[in-house]
């Protein structure tokens, strides 16, 4: 397998995308905030210690897609045309899921920057809520799926996200 992130003499370079088609990409990646039952029913309705969680850990999440190339070294800044963040709440188990939906029509694809918009969100809402529990738990993170650009579609399935968490291998 040819790495694109390393030159001949196997130094990290950023990839030359220069003369890519500008194609319609999408990405969406997830991740999951669990808390204490206590702390999960007081900012479920949204206002936390800081006040509205959840809507300053959405702008957070936009704010970080459209920041990643200066987080990530090799990432290219990348005219983004959609951002979205929302969340999935579990009563059962005390866990907010996060999904962010990010598209642009570039030369290159978007998984980072809807992984670094789910992972900062991520953050945010744990930093709105520490003062309240200090014990908040992030993770697991991940790509769901990403469209466009020379290697098509992929679709992670849940057979995919069971068998990581066993730590077993995919067919």
């Amino acid at each position: 397998m040819k790495l694109t992130h390393v030159d001949e003499k196997g130094k990290a370079r950023m990839v030359d995308i220069t003369e890519k088609k500008k194609t319609e990409r999408k990405a969406i990646a997830t991740g999951k905030v669990t808390m204490s039952e206590k702390t999960y029913k007081l900012i479920k309705k949204g206002q936390g210690p800081k006040g509205d969680v959840f809507t300053v850990a959405k702008i957070a999440g936009i704010q970080g897609a459209k920041r990643t190339h200066e987080l990530i070294p090799l990432c290219h800044p990348i005219p983004l045309t959609h951002v979205d963040v929302t969340y999935t709440f579990n009563d059962r188990d005390s866990t907010i899921q996060i999904i962010s939906t990010v598209k642009t029509r570039a030369q290159t694809g978007v998984e980072m920057e809807a992984l670094t918009s789910v992972l900062v969100a991520a953050l945010t809402i744990y930093d709105m809520c520490k003062a309240v529990e200090k014990g908040i738990e992030l993770g697991p993170f991940f790509l769901l799926e990403k469209s466009g650009g020379k290697s098509g579609r992929f679709l992670r399935s849940e057979l995919e996200r069971t068998n990581k968490r066993k730590g077993k291998r995919n067919p």
